[in-house]
């Protein structure tokens, strides 16, 4: 069963998350080195990285005394998926269009 998007929505509608996805793409990192990266306080960016594994977008672990957290690209799916159906409406639309324009039809009846 898909997951619901929008928990992800949520963890996504803020810039602040979308750019530690960001980072958390390029590697696994504790909140300290996201903290770095951030004019914020580790509680701030805790705050932002359960909401972003509430989405479902990153995975946590532990390991000793840190928690490394990296980015989980099987929870953009749902959103993926959401937006593929207005992928395919601007793909028919825009189909639509360059026939329009291959065939000199006008709109103007």
């Amino acid at each position: 069963m898909p997951m619901p998007p929008q928990p992800a929505f949520r963890a996504l509608s803020d810039p602040t998350r979308r750019s530690i996805l960001r980072l958390l793409s390029e590697r696994e990192m504790s909140v300290a080195e996201v903290s770095q990266r951030f004019d914020m306080t580790r509680a701030a960016v805790r705050k932002h990285l359960t909401i972003l594994e509430e989405g479902a977008l990153i995975r946590v672990r532990r390991q000793g005394r840190e928690t490394l957290n990296a980015l989980r690209p099987e929870g953009l799916e749902p959103v993926h998926d959401w937006l593929s159906f207005f992928d395919r409406f601007w793909d028919a639309r825009l189909d639509e269009l360059k026939t329009a324009i291959e065939t000199g039809e006008s709109g103007d009846d």
